[in-house]
């Protein structure tokens, strides 16, 4: 969970009367609204409301400038992991009566999708109950596809036939 520092109530807008302060790791105790407002104001600092839900409430004597700063960092990297972990998938479209040069453009994309640590889709598609009856075809492209990149990859789903198109996925082997 993100803190927006922006939530934060600072300095005189903390309506609270009494306030529990803390100051770096020491706890100054529970006080005045306006004598914690004063102590943070004498050592330059801000009074910050952190956790508005307690009774009563607790404030930090910090920097606000510095923390929003830390604030919006944490939520950069916070963010950033979320994007790594995230897995793309790439999908690659065939058609069954798909050309070998085309073939091999195909894998070479896959390749370069692979070593990216992306998974690649491939949807080889029919085009009309004509091309609908020689599934056998399209089994065999797709199976040529596989196994060219079965150096750099794993099987994640088998070609299976769904409505009218033949789906298969691929994803980067892991190096130990």
């Amino acid at each position: 969970m993100s803190i927006d520092p922006d939530d934060f109530r600072v300095n005189w807008k903390i309506k609270s009367y009494q306030v529990r302060v803390v100051m770096g790791d020491k706890q100054l105790g529970v006080m005045n609204t306006d004598r914690a407002r004063r102590i943070a104001e004498e050592a330059g600092l801000d009074l910050v409301e952190v956790a508005p839900a307690a009774k009563p409430p607790v404030c930090k004597i910090i920097n606000y400038g510095r923390f929003k700063y830390e604030q919006q960092l944490k939520k950069k990297e916070q963010s950033k992991k979320q994007k790594e972990s995230k897995v793309q998938i790439k999908e690659l479209r065939l058609r069954p009566t798909i050309a070998d040069n085309d073939i091999a453009v195909k894998i070479s994309q896959a390749k370069g999708f692979l070593e990216e640590k992306m998974k690649v889709q491939f949807n080889l598609m029919f085009k009309g109950q004509r091309e609908l009856i020689h599934k056998e075809k399209g089994f065999t492209v797709i199976n040529h596809i596989i196994s060219s990149l079965s150096e750099i990859s794993l099987l994640d789903r088998a070609p299976r036939l769904d409505g009218n198109k033949i789906i298969c996925c691929l994803s980067p082997k892991v190096s130990p």
